[in-house]
């Protein structure tokens, strides 16, 4: 089969690799959507990696024995490989668990556990069923496309009549957007970037705000009546956006940090906190509970999706897939390793 890597600084290619064979249960995936996610930093940073991506959906090819799914199902898979037994997986926050399976120790191979590539394997219960009339572009939008920011809005119970401020409009941020819309809420987005900006208003944002004017949070509260917004994401990891959510905020309203970010963010417990009453969360995907729920949202929204997702590649030009994603010029990249 063949299998995406990176080879060095700004240098990517494909492989021909084994194999891999389903054991138990776990079930080989013929893919047949990549999106491709954060790959491409280690791409423009030259950090050479042979196992890549965490997003996909494609159709059940093979099983060891009978299951969850069977031979012919249409599926999008889950990130990671939880243990599938710790009290957050039973809960259905399998993204957090506490024992996450060593996947070389239990198959016996490094295959399979890439995404940019021909095939994988995944636990049977990590995989939502695709309803027929949902393609494989668009079902694999379960994963980081809309994933994210639909567990943030369901944490924070979104509504029509709620502003919802999202800061960064990379493809986790435009796929906010969808989600904020199709709730029926008010978006303000921020964003510096003239492709994303665009992007952004063509998915609906209602209103565009540049981080960089000296007026962004007054702009913010213009809007809002000098209330504040009542629900607000970052996905962008930037410590300034994070201020400037955190101080836009209504008092309290609640904000969820989706973005990643190693630094740290100024924090005044009194002033931010307690006199505000405001709530702070972190969220990195969805509880399992609501897979049919997002495959709703992703059914009622092709157009869109067919807006969000700009480029598509075969896996053979992914040198050329990881290009775009570095230039900012793209929303959701997808790569189909069969085209």
């Amino acid at each position: 089969m063949k299998r995406a890597v990176i080879l060095g600084e700004c240098q990517g290619g494909v492989v021909e690799a084994s194999m891999p064979r389903p054991k138990e249960d776990w079930v080989l995936v013929k893919i047949h959507a990549a999106p491709l996610c954060t790959e491409y930093k280690m791409f423009t940073a030259g950090k050479k990696a042979a196992h890549l991506g965490h997003e996909a959906a494609g159709e059940v090819v093979e099983i060891a024995q009978p299951g969850r799914v069977k031979v012919g199902d249409r599926v999008a898979v889950m990130p990671q490989y939880p243990c599938g037994t710790c009290t957050l997986c039973r809960s259905g926050e399998y993204i957090h668990c506490e024992n996450v399976v060593d996947f070389t120790a239990f198959t016996g191979s490094d295959e399979g556990r890439a995404t940019v590539a021909q095939y994988l394997l995944k636990q049977d219960w990590l995989l939502t069923p695709i309803p027929d009339d949902i393609s494989y572009d668009h079902g694999a939008m379960a994963c980081c496309g809309l994933g994210p920011t639909f567990g943030a809005f369901e944490r924070m119970q979104v509504r029509g009549l709620d502003t919802v401020l999202i800061t960064g409009l990379g493809p986790v941020g435009l796929g906010g957007v969808i989600n904020a819309k199709h709730l029926g809420a008010t978006v303000i987005a921020v964003e510096s970037h003239p492709y994303r900006v665009a992007k952004a208003k063509e998915l609906g944002a209602d209103h565009l705000i540049d981080p960089r004017d000296e007026d962004a949070l007054k702009q913010i509260m213009d809007l809002t009546k000098g209330i504040g917004v009542d629900k607000a994401v970052d996905c962008s990891g930037a410590v300034s956006a994070h201020r400037l959510a955190i101080d836009a905020l209504r008092r309290r309203g609640q904000l969820t940090f989706v973005g990643e970010s190693g630094a740290e963010t100024p924090l005044v417990i009194s002033r931010d906190m307690i006199r505000k009453g405001i709530d702070l969360k972190g969220n990195w995907h969805y509880n399992m509970k609501d897979t049919l729920n997002i495959m709703k949202v992703i059914a009622k929204n092709p157009y869109q999706l067919d807006k969000f997702i700009t480029h598509i590649f075969s896996i053979d030009d992914i040198q050329r897939a990881w290009e775009t994603q570095a230039s900012g010029e793209c929303g959701k990249v997808v790569v189909q390793p069969w085209s």
